[in-house]
């Protein structure tokens, strides 16, 4: 590497601010690039939300708990890293997820949402839907597409496709499970972009999903390893996060943890040419030709008012919800006969507290001895958070009565552990992407400094290390003298 070394400092040490790290020492060595990087985060665990535990032969991941294989940069990621080996599928157990519906587990047909003649009949047979609702949903084939512009939530979307039942007892549960959010609120444009285009190049959701299935298997070579949906590492995603860093120090990248951003401020070395100072609560000073700012958008904001009110007041417009995870471990004998499936989703109109349930050591290998059932629960969420409120002991009380309830599992939990998430899961709602693009324009005028994270352009694994590689290659090009390139 050749030249005046340039800073990068990266605020957050989460998965994007990780990947964004992992992208710029790759790209800055194809570039020749020389580079001084510090990944700096207030927090004195790095991962953000990837944590995983171990006690009594169990593995816990306190958040998320695997990853979508389709989207191939979770994967890569783990390929690159030497992690390969250590990537497992699901359980080949046949098992399927499950919806509590009218006072009773109801399994998930798979390929919900394409209808094939194959699935219609176990479709029918689990009682998600009336009648009437199956009716409703099959004339999603005939139904015009929708010619207004402008965005729509995803309650409004899935009504007016499948009808009101199909939208309360199927896809409601399906997208809280994922986002924890109000589908009254959420932007279909920017959580499920696909949709909408499917309905519009195919004019029918159906007709849409069946010609993207025969796609798929016509033109797919076979692949090399065959994954399932969901991917996990056989000792937990923590595996991820402690690669990630042993990798990055090892190029040279400092890292810095329990040190919390508290300032940002910019001067001028030339024109059209910031320098920033990135300042922290133990009074040292950072000063960076990039700025990465991989903290949640909450944060984010307070660091750039003092540069663009508007910016900071935008980027404030991005809700947040918060949930808890309880995960209990039971004597298998004791809970026989009471998980069904992978796990199970809760329609919000069934009023109970519980957003879903994984059964933890039927779906993964290696997260328990054959002798328990490890479960992990999901509460909180939007409309949904009061529970929030209350102490762990009411919390842990809560999930196993939900249990109960849903699955009639009664006996005691031998084991049990809550991880709370406060304000952690950003909401896309109406005018999502509008918002980004209004955002980006507010910060134009400082080029080198870059937003990533969950709170913009998906919340998955895969979609935060996409946006990490992608601010990471637009930060290179614009120190290696290449347009600015403000990406948010």
């Amino acid at each position: 590497m050749t030249g005046t070394p340039r800073t990068v400092v990266v605020v957050g040490g989460g998965i994007a601010g990780l990947a964004t790290a992992f992208a710029l020492q790759e790209q800055t060595r194809a570039s020749g690039l020389s580079l001084v990087c510090t990944v700096a985060d207030a927090d004195r665990i790095l991962g953000g939300k990837i944590r995983t535990s171990r006690a009594n032969d169990l593995v816990i991941e306190a958040g998320p708990d695997s990853f979508l294989s389709h989207k191939p940069w979770g994967v890569r990621v783990c390929e690159k890293l030497g992690l390969a080996d250590q990537l497992i599928n699901m359980n080949e157990t046949g098992a399927k997820a499950c919806v509590y519906s009218r006072g009773r587990l109801r399994e998930l047909p798979e390929g919900l949402v394409v209808i094939a003649p194959g699935q219609i009949g176990s479709f029918v047979r689990s009682g998600l839907l009336s009648w009437k609702g199956l009716a409703r949903m099959a004339l999603d084939v005939v139904l015009p597409p929708r010619r207004a512009a402008g965005d729509e939530s995803l309650a409004d979307f899935f009504r007016r496709r499948f009808g009101r039942e199909a939208f309360e007892r199927v896809f409601e549960p399906l997208t809280a499970g994922i986002y924890a959010g109000d589908a009254e609120q959420m932007s279909v444009r920017a959580t499920f972009p696909r949709f909408p285009e499917l309905e519009q190049q195919y004019g029918s959701l159906i007709r849409g999903m069946l010609a993207a299935r025969k796609t798929v298997q016509m033109g797919s070579p076979e692949p090399k390893h065959r994954r399932t949906m969901f991917v996990a590492l056989r000792n937990g995603l923590g595996d991820l996060v402690t690669a990630l860093s042993n990798r990055l120090q090892k190029d040279g990248v400092s890292l810095r943890v329990g040190a919390r951003a508290v300032a940002l401020r910019v001067r001028s070395r030339e024109v059209g040419k910031w320098v920033y100072d990135v300042l922290f609560d133990d009074g040292t000073v950072l000063t960076a030709d990039v700025v990465v700012l991989a903290t949640p958008a909450y944060a984010s904001a307070e660091l750039v008012r003092p540069l663009s009110p508007s910016a900071a007041g935008l980027l404030e417009r991005i809700p947040y919800a918060s949930t808890a995870t309880v995960s209990l471990a039971y004597d298998a004998g004791q809970s026989k006969g009471c998980a069904k499936g992978f796990g199970f989703v809760v329609p919000r109109v069934e009023g109970r507290n519980l957003i879903a349930a994984t059964w933890t050591s039927l779906k993964w290998a290696h997260r328990a001895p054959p002798d328990t059932l490890l479960v992990r629960c999901y509460l909180g969420g939007v409309g949904r958070e009061a529970i929030m409120q209350a102490d762990d002991e009411t919390i842990v009380r809560t999930a196993c009565e939900e249990l109960l309830a849903v699955t009639g599992l009664a006996a005691p939990p031998r084991y049990v552990e809550v991880h709370r998430w406060n304000r952690a899961m950003p909401q896309y709602t109406l005018g999502h992407l509008d918002r980004l693009k209004d955002i980006e324009m507010a910060l134009s005028r400082f080029p080198g400094l870059f937003l990533t994270g969950a709170a913009y352009r998906g919340v998955g694994i895969p979609d935060c290390i996409k946006d990490g590689f992608t601010v990471a290659e637009t930060a290179v090009r614009y120190l290696t003298g290449g347009e600015s390139g403000l990406l948010v």
